[in-house]
């Protein structure tokens, strides 16, 4: 009986082995399979389409498909702006590729630089002697900005355009916070920097509307410069000085109006706006719906010009990208984790750089994990490694701090900048618990002891620690920014104090040495290696990180043809746009309850429209309901 038991032990092992192996088995092949990239499909004779139903940003984020169907979400799209650049560049060159189809209906904008850089593309492919058709069922600020480089502007009979330009409101917690006995402790150096006013006033200072409206000037100037060369039909100031009259003259029929003012050629559907572009390239043969036409979409065709790039094997140059806000952690792509993007620098010191670009597109963040990226770079110069720095729609606070090691700075006039200051801003609840009979006691041996206390205040001492820990890192910005910029320490506070500054005026003042984009960047940092051009490859550390091309993420988004299941009219543009503004006051009372330390983060930057994503996970805008119910208001 006992080797029976034995026998039946082992076989009952056994099996339990072979259950658990094939188990292992099945997931590892589910979990392939659901990674793998599809095939990207076959590039055609016909129009490029370019359906851009998402943002265009500097670094996309990883999409996590689980996690989104956890919380029941859909994830935006997100588009990087180089790539979107290089397809259609790509394309003008390409005699199979004979038009450009831009559908703009779920377009979601982006920021000025990337929105220039790919006006710049539409531009070049033009020239080429190619046509461009762009389409959608309402143009807001960017979408009107590209599609005013297209040869025909199509726009639905219930659509319309909204032009609102730069500029809003933004929450401020002043009184809030009073109301509610929670003090708001604050430290900071800086006449300009502003990133404390919205916990501690009810509105802009005298000193930030100045500088805020000056940004915002130039913005809009760059942005009517830009539409009114490309379309000088266009009146701008028609649909803008006086929008009732202008819409009441075409008896308030938006698409009309919008016809009249110019800012469209044509009013049809995406089925008319689909078989005019068949009369040019060819009907779709695969397809019979209607107003299909030859095209190859997106995806494939990236994903063709992307395996056909050819690098030159006399040197190398790596680009790393610091894009969002600037955290100690390890963060990102799509926001920056100091410790992961020093990982890439660092582990980047093996390979025999003969060159490195950093391209910011940041606004700042904390003090010490701007620090962090800034010696991981120093470490390349120590190296002997020549460093550019390419700036993309803001390089600001902790964005500029990064950008000190460079020996050239480019920047776009577009781009904001500057914002050399700090501050420290945290909550104590002394007065809110005092008022319901909550108090504290106990013993200290110096001034410091329990300190700082957000239960029972802050005592003088605490508050002299914390104002000389901000001051010493203010002083230290700018040490790094007079020695960087060969000036003097007053002189970089006479540009620093937190102002921002437009790409022009940083130019004009020193603080960026010359326009260029990101290929201007490299093509310096080549010149400076002494690498001929076409000689060398290029690097993107990191850029491996898998997005949006894994099966899962483009079943859980519904792959190119998903739509965002809200309206897409005019007033759709409005109200995402006040949800977003909504989600401000939820993102504002969130950071003010964080633990950051010391920040060098540009709040004028986060007021741009179009400039700033979400610090999580890209998702659809929130109902309102949804925010309210965040914000204990439901």
């Amino acid at each position: 009986m006992a080797f029976a038991r034995k026998v039946w032990r082992l076989l009952v092992g056994i099996k339990d082995a072979l259950a658990l192996l094939f188990l292992l088995l099945f997931f590892a092949s589910l979990f392939a399979i659901l990674s793998m990239r599809p095939n990207p499909g076959m590039v055609r004779d016909g129009a490029l389409l370019l359906d851009i139903n998402g943002s265009v940003v500097e670094e996309v984020a990883p999409v996590d498909p689980i996690q989104a169907l956890i919380s029941q979400t859909v994830p935006v799209r997100e588009y990087a702006a180089r790539d979107l650049v290089h397809a259609i560049d790509e394309a003008a060159g390409d005699e199979r590729i004979e038009a450009l189809a831009l559908d703009l209906t779920g377009f979601l904008g982006g920021g000025a630089v990337h929105m220039s850089e790919i006006a710049g593309a539409l531009d070049r492919f033009s020239a080429a002697d190619k046509r461009i058709y762009a389409y959608a069922y309402a143009y807001g600020d960017d979408s009107m900005l590209l599609a005013a480089h297209a040869d025909e502007i199509w726009l639905d009979p219930m659509g319309g355009v909204a032009i609102m330009g730069p500029g809003g409101e933004s929450p401020y917690f002043g009184q809030a916070l009073e109301r509610f006995n929670v003090t708001a402790n604050v430290y900071r150096v800086g006449t300009y920097k502003s990133a404390v006013e919205p916990y501690t006033q009810s509105g802009m200072s005298p000193e930030a509307r100045e500088n805020l409206s000056q940004l915002l000037a130039t913005l809009w100037q760059e942005w009517r410069a830009n539409v009114s060369t490309a379309r000088p039909q266009a009146d701008i100031d028609l649909v803008t000085q006086d929008v009732a009259a202008w819409l009441a003259a075409s008896n308030n029929d938006i698409a009309q109006a919008s016809l009249a003012a110019g800012l469209v050629d044509r009013l049809g559907t995406r089925v008319e706006w689909g078989e005019r572009i068949s009369n040019e390239v060819g009907e779709d043969d695969w397809s019979d719906e209607p107003g299909t036409f030859a095209n190859t979409q997106y995806d494939p065709w990236l994903a063709e010009v992307q395996r056909n790039l050819e690098f030159g094997s006399d040197g190398r140059i790596a680009v790393v990208t610091v894009d969002g806000e600037i955290s100690d952690g390890k963060a990102g792509p799509g926001s920056a984790g100091a410790e992961r993007i020093a990982g890439l620098l660092d582990d980047a010191l093996d390979d025999d750089l003969d060159a490195l670009v950093v391209r910011v597109n940041s606004p700042g963040g904390t003090v010490t994990g701007s620090e962090t990226i800034r010696r991981a770079i120093m470490r390349h110069r120590a190296a002997g490694t020549p460093v550019a720095v390419s700036m993309g729609n803001y390089a600001a606070s902790g964005g500029y701090w990064i950008a000190t090691p460079a020996e050239r700075i480019f920047a776009e006039p577009e781009t904001l900048t500057g914002s050399i200051g700090v501050f420290l801003v945290v909550p104590s609840f002394e007065d809110l618990l005092a008022e319901y009979g909550v108090t504290t006691d106990g013993v200290r041996t110096t001034g410091l002891s329990g300190q700082p206390n957000i239960l029972s205040g802050f005592t003088p001492e605490a508050d002299a620690v914390l104002q000389a820990s901000t001051e010493n890192f203010y002083t230290r910005f700018l040490t790094l920014v007079s020695e960087a910029r060969n000036i003097t320490p007053e002189r970089a506070d006479e540009l620093g104090q937190g102002r921002v500054w437009d790409g022009g005026a940083a130019r004009q003042l020193g603080l960026v040495d010359q326009f260029g984009d990101l290929d201007t960047a490299i093509a310096w940092a080549a010149g400076r290696a002494n690498l001929e051009e076409g000689s060398y490859e290029v690097r993107y550390l990191g850029k491996d990180t898998p997005s949006y091309d894994t099966l899962l993420a483009q079943m859980l988004m519904g792959g190119n043809e998903a739509r965002d299941e809200g309206a897409r009219d005019v007033a759709s543009i409005f109200a995402r746009r006040e949800a977003a503004r909504l989600g401000q006051v939820v993102d504002g009372l969130d950071r003010f309850m964080a633990v950051e330390g010391v920040q060098a983060r540009c709040l004028e930057c986060v007021a741009v429209p179009g400039a700033m994503r979400g610090q999580h996970a890209p998702t659809r805008p929130p109902s309102w309901l949804s925010l309210l119910a965040r914000l204990g208001l439901d």
